[in-house]
């Protein structure tokens, strides 16, 4: 009998180091990027195509640049408060590296090796190419910085526990990926707009159901749905698309609304 009880401690222990191999926090390769030099320039075009700000930015900051967060984000799981990311070597990224910042944009890995809660994109980000993450933090250090601290997450237990979310990425992270070559409309819809992320219908564990890709999804706010972006639901033209984007209002001259 001690015998037995000795080996499903061990059958545990391995299971426990198993699980923590297969999901403790990835990393990139530093060196990945040491011959990149970033462009702010081009940068920017990244920083407005990834909506960056519509998260990120400041309540009542017309400019859409002082990056202070505190925009809710309410889900299933609780509400998410995104943080400052402004240049703030207090209370934003002003003290990270570049590699850092590739850290969290394609691996949503904290600095300090803890996993990000996917209410942050990352799980589209991550096919972001290399020079595009490089330019994008070349324009991020031209903001203004901001002394505004983080608000915490209001998530309750287990779904506060970041540890448990190296099980999520197991499950959902990196599985489906952009290929290097695709058209730059895949790669603005898929990567940088990832417009899935919210158009997209989810889970009971929150990952995103490949089975209704962009067929729209309920507003995780509990008013109204997000709508469909398949084209059965969407017969706009390239025109009324543009307009759409650049205005916020629909063909029909309604309005856009919610983030």
């Amino acid at each position: 009998m001690k015998r037995f009880i000795a080996g499903l401690i061990l059958v545990a222990a391995a299971l426990a180091v198993a699980g923590l191999f297969l999901t403790w926090p990835d990393k990139v390769d530093p060196e990945r990027f040491a011959d990149l030099q970033g462009d702010p320039v081009a940068g920017e075009t990244v920083y407005w195509a990834a909506g960056c700000a519509s998260c990120h930015a400041a309540e009542g900051d017309d400019s859409r640049t002082v990056l202070s967060g505190g925009y809710r984000l309410k889900s299933d799981f609780g509400t998410f408060v995104s943080p400052n990311i402004s240049p703030d070597p207090v209370h934003g990224i002003g003290n990270w590296t570049l590699t850092d910042f590739a850290n969290s944009i394609l691996k949503g890995t904290s600095p300090g090796t803890s996993h990000y809660f996917p209410a942050y994109p990352y799980a589209s980000y991550t096919n972001m190419a290399d020079q595009d993450v490089v330019d994008l933090w070349a324009f991020l250090q031209t903001l203004p910085p901001s002394d505004v601290p983080d608000q915490p997450h209001e998530v309750a237990f287990p779904f506060n526990v970041r540890l448990a979310v190296g099980g999520w990425k197991f499950l959902y992270f990196g599985k489906d990926t952009v290929p290097s070559d695709a058209d730059r409309g895949t790669y603005l819809v898929e990567v940088l707009g990832h417009c899935a992320e919210c158009h997209t219908p989810r889970d009971a564990f929150g990952g995103l159901d490949r089975s209704r890709w962009m067929a729209g999804a309920p507003n995780p706010s509990g008013k109204g749905k997000i709508p469909g972006l398949t084209p059965a639901q969407l017969d706009w033209t390239e025109a009324d698309i543009a307009y759409y984007l650049e205005t916020g209002f629909t063909p029909d001259f309604d309005s856009a609304g919610g983030g």
